[in-house]
């Protein structure tokens, strides 16, 4: 489970002593244990945690890219650092051609025109879950449909 995972890499770099991978992994880990706390009956499972991650990655993003408008780059640099480090926990994502293939696939079951943009973005984001980037499958799903 990649709970589980996340926790021994947490421990290996507590032993190596990597202070950038440690931090990052325990603020992971304390996002992990905040979701659990939240309801009497969350089970955090794979699909969780990588919905958690991502949410951690687009932060980092949106972090770096304030840094970088400010003028501080050491920061900026420290952000997609942990965005690389953070990315090992998401399943490998998918090419523009696949994204493309799906979507195709998405738009013929539908028998979608230009204006289902919203429908045929909801049924392939649904499908490619985890799999692909929302800008990625967006500016697929504008080709497709034009």
């Amino acid at each position: 489970m990649l709970k589980e995972q996340i926790i021994a890499d947490l421990t290996a770099a507590m032993k190596a002593r990597d202070e950038l991978t440690l931090s990052t992994l325990r603020m992971l880990k304390a996002e992990i244990m905040k979701y659990e706390v939240s309801g009497a009956d969350k089970v955090v499972t794979d699909e969780i945690v990588i919905d958690l991650v991502k949410k951690g990655i687009k932060q980092r993003r949106e972090a770096a890219e304030g840094f970088e408008k400010g003028g501080n780059l050491t920061a900026k640099d420290k952000e997609l650092a942990e965005i690389t480090i953070l990315e090992k926990y998401m399943p490998q994502q998918m090419g523009e051609d696949q994204v493309k293939a799906i979507v195709q696939e998405v738009v013929t079951e539908m028998n979608a025109t230009t204006a289902d943009f919203g429908k045929v973005m909801g049924a392939a984001m649904g499908k490619l879950k985890g799999r692909a980037d929302g800008n990625v499958v967006s500016k697929v799903v504008k080709e497709v449909l034009t």
